[in-house]
Parts: structure tokens; sequence; C-alpha cells
């Protein structure tokens, strides 16, 4: 079941380090919900139809330049008609001097009034990247989550078909683990998967017969990863003696997972098949195919070519 994340206003303070003006008591209780940010260049005119109250307001020079031209009773009109709307928080960039307006009318009605000292443009996309991230829609899959050779691979599969062994040997053959048993996946845009684990069993791996083990603390911290985004899944299943199996590679099959395909395979798991190996080859070779080399398509083509030379040596 997908959900939708909200954030704390003391997070976003902290995360890029706004220096507080003014901060209403309640601001522990201010979530943000939308990844949308606002410049007030019509709300400023007056024009407030369609003002999305949800998302952060942002003021660079343009809006203050504009303010300058006012006489202070009418800058505060323009001032409370604004803070009265009521938003999350208010940010002035390029560390510009505060409005004596902006401080009464932000304390007047609870809005937390804060500064940076960058550019509004360098801001903007940064607040605008970071909020897209954290509220982005998110769900939860069974499955453990690997980097291979820079792919991120996840592999899925009903209990015990061994999804967390081959993710201990591919860790020992040098690539990072990013989640065992619950993977927190988030939609950061249209084409984007995002995967990590759960902060509570984060680096942790269970092995049946073993118990419970602590990746970063045996093999380092060159063998975790925090997050990574998805670009293939791999379904492990029970080798099921009679069924057909894709043997060449040809037709490309894909898992649907919040409204994005992406590549999958279904690879059968067997006594004696190293499943560590076989997944490793499986992100070589879908990294390839991004590149645009497919071996299977390139086999058919020398197969094709050579029936017609054949044909017409006859």
């Amino acid at each position: 079941m997908e959900s939708t994340a909200k954030l704390p206003l003391g997070k976003i303070i902290e995360k890029f380090s706004l220096e507080v003006i003014y901060e209403p008591k309640n601001i522990d209780s201010v979530f943000v919900t939308k990844s949308d940010i606002n410049r007030p260049g019509l709300q400023m005119v007056g024009f407030l139809k369609n003002f999305d109250t949800e998302r952060i307001q942002i003021m660079g020079m343009e809006e203050f330049n504009f303010l300058e031209q006012f006489a202070v009773e009418e800058r505060k009109k323009r001032m409370e008609m604004y803070f009265a709307q009521s938003f999350p928080m208010l940010v002035i960039t390029r560390n510009l001097q505060i409005f004596p307006e902006m401080l009464e009318y932000a304390e007047t009605y609870n809005i937390p009034l804060v500064r940076s000292e960058l550019g509004t443009s360098q801001f903007m996309s940064m607040i605008i990247r970071y909020l897209n991230e954290q509220l982005a829609p998110r769900k939860t899959r069974h499955g453990v989550l690997c980097e291979i050779y820079g792919e991120g691979i996840l592999i899925m599969g009903e209990s015990g078909v061994g999804k967390s062994e081959a993710a201990i040997e591919l860790v020992k053959r040098g690539h990072r683990l990013v989640a065992d048993d619950a993977v927190e996946i988030k939609k950061i845009s249209d084409s984007t998967l995002l995967g990590s684990s759960p902060e509570i069993i984060r680096h942790f791996v269970e092995v049946r017969g073993i118990g419970i083990i602590d990746i970063k603390e045996i093999f380092g911290m060159g063998a975790i990863k925090d997050e990574q985004q998805i670009d293939m899944v791999i379904h492990l299943e029970p080798w099921e003696k009679g069924k057909q199996y894709d043997r060449l590679g040809m037709v490309d099959e894909y898992t649907n997972i919040m409204g994005i395909n992406v590549p999958s395979l279904t690879i059968p798991v067997k006594l004696g098949r190293n499943i560590a190996v076989i997944v490793e080859v499986a992100a070589m070779n879908n990294r390839q195919k991004k590149m645009g080399y497919n071996a299977a398509v390139e086999l058919n083509n020398r197969l094709m070519h050579q029936m017609e030379e054949q044909l017409n040596l006859q």
C-alpha cells in the first residue's frame, strides 16, 4: 500500500542551516506535505485566486525590489493580506534585510520567518530536489536490495528461497547491501524509484540457522549503502520441473512498481546453482542493455545473417 509522507518544518530549517527570524511556539507541529514551492509575485499584487497555501514561500531580490517602491502603509496592507492566507513558512534569500512589516505579521499569524544566504535560484533548486525525495510516494516491499556494479538490483521471492544468502554472497564478492527483508521504495520521479531500508533493521540480515548478523560490523563500511536507485527486479522461485524458462532473453519483461515498469527476470533456484553469480551477471547484462548492447539480439542477427548467406549460395 502506498503512503504519503510529511516532513517536519524543523528538519528543513536544520537541513539548510536557515537563520530563524521568527519561530512560533507550535513549530514542532507544523509539517510540509507538498514538494512544490511558491514565489509570491501575483500574491503581492493582490491576486489570491488558486493560491496554494500548503507550499513553502520564497522571496528574493525581485520581490523585495517590488515591495520597496511602496510607502510603509501600503506595504503593510499587502503584507497583512499575504500573511493572512497562512502558509508553512516564508524563506528570505540572499540575506536580505527583513521589512519590519514582515516580522510583525509573521508574529501575528504565527508563520515561521527564516533567512538563507544562498541566491534565490540556487536555494530553490536545492529545496525542490530535497522535498521531492523526502515527500515522494512510498511503499514497502518484501525483498533484498543490493548495489551490483552500480546497478540497483531488487531481489524478490517467497520466504526461504535464498534471497538473504544470495545477498551475503554478493557482499563477499565486493558488492553492497542496501536492505534486507523490507525495502522502502520511494517514487521520486515518473521514471525513478529509490530504495532504502527501514532505519530499525538497517544493515542487518537474517540467515536461517545462524540468526541476525550485522553486515556493517562483519564486512565493514564498504559493504553497505543507505539508498540506491532500483534498476532491475529479479524474482527467485523454486525450480519447477517441466516449466519453460526463458533461455534466450529476446523478450523484455517488466515488473510494475508504483506505476513504473522496471526491467525484470525470473530465475529458478535449484540445488547447485550459484544464485549470487547469476544475479551478478544479470546486473552486468542489464547495464549493457542500457548502453545499447543486447547479446540475444546480437546472436539472433548473426544467425539471420548466416541463414541469408546460405540461401544466397543455393
